[in-house]
C-alpha cells in the first residue's frame, strides 16, 4: 500500500470516527428533527418579531445545524386572544410564547412588580433587572412553562392633544387612557379622570376627542400614527425613573422542552436566559428611540417633566406599592423583601 494510500485511508477512518462521535441531530441537518411554534399577538412587522424573533430562529437553526426550527406565528395566527397565550404555552397548545404577565392580573405577581409606576430606567437595564429578580423570587410562578427570558419596555410618556403636562395641576380633570390598573390608580391620585380600553378604541378616543391623551412609550406611537393624534408628549427629565413599564415573558412549554434531545436543549438554553432578556430589553429602546424620532420629525412638542414634579408623583404612588406589598404577602412571598431587591436592580450600574 503506497503512502499516498495509507493517507488517504487514515483521513477517511478519522473523519467517521469524528462524524460518530458528533452529535445525532447535528449529523442529520438535512430536516429539523424539533419544530417550535412561537406565538405572539403583535404584527408581523413589529420591531420584535424583525429585530429579535426573526435572528433568534435562525441563530437556533444555525447553532443546531438545521435540526431545530422556530416557527413564528404573530398576530394570535393560531387563535385565542393575547391573555390565553401563557395558558397555550403551559398546556401544549403552542411551543413558545410571547406575553405580557399584566394579561393575566395577579397570577404572576412577582412578573408583574416592575410594573408598578416608576419601576423603570431604560428597557435593556431594566430587562436585566427583572429577569434577575424573576430567577430570584419568581421561578415558582411559571410551573409547567420553561422561562427563556423577562423584559420590559421603555418609560412611558404622556402624549396629550392640546397642552403639554408637566405639573400635578396640569393633570386636573385631564382624560387619560391608562395602560394598567396600577398607573391608572396613580393617574387618578393626581387628577385625572382615567380611562381603560385597547389601543385600537384608544386611536378613535384620540379622534373624536373622548380623551385628551395617552400614556404610552415612544415605541408605540408610529403603529398607531400617535404623533398625528397628539400634539405633545411629556417625558421625565434626565435623572429620573419612567412613569411606567410593562413587562413582558417568554416562556416554553415545559414537555415540549424536556422532550427534546440533550444537544437541542443546550442550544436553546444558549440562546436564552439573561442574555436574550438584555437582547430584548436593548431592541425595545432602539424601537423607544425611533419613535421619539418619529414624534419630532412631525413637529410636535416635546417637554421635560421636573424632578421635583416626579417626585410628588413618586410620593403619591406609594400607595399603590404598599398594596402590592401586601398582595405578594398575601400570595406567600416577602412582598418587602422582592421590592427592595428590585429597587437595588434598577439602581445598580
Amino acid at each position: 500500500m503506497t503512502d499516498k494510500l495509507k493517507m488517504t485511508r487514515r483521513t477517511a477512518l478519522a473523519a467517521l470516527g469524528t462524524a460518530l462521535a458528533a452529535p445525532v441531530f447535528l449529523r442529520q441537518a438535512h430536516a429539523a428533527e424539533v419544530t417550535l411554534k412561537l406565538h405572539h399577538f403583535l404584527p408581523a412587522m413589529a420591531p420584535v418579531q424583525r429585530n429579535v424573533f426573526e435572528p433568534w430562529a435562525k441563530e437556533i437553526a444555525e447553532a443546531s445545524n438545521g435540526a431545530i426550527e422556530v416557527q413564528i406565528f404573530p398576530a394570535m395566527q393560531l387563535g385565542g386572544k393575547a391573555p390565553q397565550l401563557v395558558d397555550q404555552a403551559r398546556q401544549g397548545i403552542v411551543d413558545i410564547a410571547w406575553t405580557l404577565p399584566a394579561y393575566t392580573p395577579d397570577r404572576f405577581p412577582v412578573g408583574e412588580t416592575l410594573s408598578l409606576p416608576f419601576m423603570v430606567t431604560d428597557a435593556e437595564k431594566t430587562s436585566v433587572a427583572m429577569d434577575t429578580l424573576m430567577r430570584e423570587y419568581g421561578q415558582n410562578e411559571y410551573k409547567g412553562m420553561k422561562p427563556l427570558a423577562f423584559h420590559t419596555h421603555a418609560g412611558g410618556k404622556l402624549h396629550t392633544r392640546e397642552k403639554a403636562i408637566t405639573s400635578t395641576a396640569d393633570m386636573a380633570g385631564m382624560r387619560l387612557r391608562a395602560p394598567s390598573q396600577s398607573t391608572g390608580a396613580m393617574l387618578s391620585d393626581l387628577g385625572a379622570e382615567v380611562v381603560f380600553f385597547p389601543v385600537t378604541e384608544m386611536v378613535v378616543g384620540l379622534s373624536n376627542g373622548v380623551i385628551d391623551g395617552c400614556c404610552l412609550p415612544f415605541e408605540v406611537v408610529p403603529a398607531y400614527k400617535l404623533q398625528e393624534l397628539t400634539s405633545y408628549s411629556a417625558m421625565p427629565a434626565p435623572g429620573n425613573r419612567g412613569i411606567y413599564t410593562n413587562t413582558f415573558s417568554l416562556v416554553m412549554n415545559e414537555r415540549a422542552y424536556e422532550a427534546m434531545p440533550d444537544d437541542a436543549r443546550k442550544v436553546i438554553d444558549a440562546h436564552s436566559g439573561p442574555a436574550l432578556s438584555k437582547r430584548l430589553g436593548a431592541s425595545f429602546d432602539m424601537a423607544e428611540a425611533h419613535g421619539e424620532k418619529i414624534v419630532r420629525e412631525n413637529g410636535n412638542t416635546i417637554v421635560e417633566i421636573p424632578s421635583g414634579v416626579i417626585a410628588e408623583w413618586r410620593k403619591a404612588s406609594e400607595p399603590i406599592t404598599a398594596n402590592w406589598q401586601k398582595k405578594l404577602d398575601d400570595k406567600g412571598y416577602d412582598g418587602a423583601a422582592i421590592l427592595k431587591r428590585a429597587n437595588e436592580l434598577l439602581d445598580q450600574g
